[in-house]
C-alpha cells in the first residue's frame, strides 16, 4: 500500500469510528437566583460539602464524587444564550440521589420545610420523591429496591 493509500485508509477508519469527545463527568450545574442561600439549602438541608464560592455569582458544592455547581446572576455560567434566551431555575431534569430509608428521609426533610414536588413513588427500580431547592430545581431521592 503507498504512504497516500495508508493516509487515506487511516482517514477512513477514523471517520468511521466515533471521536473520543467526553473525558468524564464533571457534575450538574443548576441555576440559582441566591448562591448563598442553596449553598445553605444544599450543605444543611441535603449534607453536600461546599468546596468553595466566589458570592454572589458562583458556589461548588460536592457529595460523593458529585460535583453541584451553582451558578447565580452574573456567573459566566449563567449568561443569557446568543439568541438572548436566559438560563433559569426549575425545569424537569435533576440530579437523582441515592438514600437508604426513603421514609424516614421524608419525615425529615419536612420538618425542616422542604418543598415536595410530589408524594413518594415506588416502581420495579425502587422508591423515588421529588423535593425542590430554594429556587425550585428538581432533586430526586431514590432508594433502590434491594437485590
Amino acid at each position: 500500500m503507498s504512504s497516500s493509500q495508508q493516509a487515506d485508509h487511516e482517514n477512513a477508519a477514523s471517520a468511521a469510528s466515533p471521536t473520543h469527545v467526553v473525558e468524564g463527568v464533571w457534575g450538574v450545574r443548576y441555576q440559582v437566583t441566591d448562591v448563598a442561600r442553596s449553598v445553605d439549602f444544599y450543605t444543611n438541608a441535603l449534607g453536600f460539602k461546599l468546596d468553595f464560592q466566589r458570592l454572589p455569582a458562583f458556589g461548588q458544592l460536592s457529595i460523593g464524587d458529585l460535583k453541584l455547581i451553582l451558578s447565580g446572576p452574573g456567573a459566566s455560567g449563567s449568561r443569557p444564550m446568543p439568541d438572548g434566551r436566559a438560563q433559569q431555575p426549575g425545569g424537569w431534569n435533576r440530579i437523582v440521589l441515592e438514600v437508604k430509608d426513603l421514609p424516614a428521609r421524608i419525615a425529615d426533610l419536612t420538618k425542616r420545610g422542604v418543598r415536595f414536588r410530589n408524594e413518594m413513588e415506588s416502581g420495579p427500580g425502587g422508591k423515588q420523591i421529588q423535593v425542590e431547592d430554594p429556587d425550585g430545581n428538581p432533586i430526586e431521592l431514590f432508594e433502590p429496591t434491594s437485590r
